[in-house]
């Protein structure tokens, strides 16, 4: 919002606090405030575009690309990797990763835990094909798709 030509902080409830933002264009990318502003560096900057899912984050529970969301049209709860669990109590999914070691260089893990946080909100116990549905628009260059997979056939079975 702009206040005498000033844009006038910004609002904005990331892993359970509120916090204030000052951003000079107010169609800043979340991911830029998220890094920059909020030192937070789960989410990634992958393509830039959408289209890897390295920079995923949740507005009120959906799985959402922070490099192309404006800040303007944030007005939800924000979860990064740094909230979903902590290091003395990680979420579910995040132990099922270390379990199967389904990381090699990492870069993608953000967005693959994050979009299967979303999945399991919604589905307790997806099947393997409704898991690689929902995985199929994030990237991963390392090829640990099938322990990507079964770490989050873990996690819904840890759940359940």
């Amino acid at each position: 919002m702009v206040v005498g030509g000033i844009l006038a902080p910004t609002p904005l409830s990331v892993n359970g606090r509120t916090v204030s933002v000052r951003v000079d264009d107010p169609d800043t990318p979340l991911l830029y405030v998220l890094r920059n502003e909020l030192g937070l560096h789960g989410p990634r900057f992958g393509c830039g575009l959408g289209q890897c899912g390295a920079c995923t984050v949740h507005i009120d529970g959906a799985a959402v690309r922070s490099c192309v969301t404006p800040l303007s049209a944030v007005s939800g709860r924000v979860v990064t990797l740094e909230g979903l669990g902590t290091d003395a109590q990680p979420h579910p999914l995040q132990r099922a990763f270390i379990a199967e070691q389904a990381v090699q260089c990492g870069y993608c893990i953000n967005g693959m835990i994050m979009q299967s946080a979303a999945l399991l909100a919604s589905n307790p116990k997806p099947s393997e094909q409704q898991i690689k549905a929902e995985l199929a628009n994030n990237l991963c260059r390392c090829g640990t798709h099938l322990r990507i997979v079964r770490a989050v056939m873990r996690a819904a079975g840890a759940q359940g």
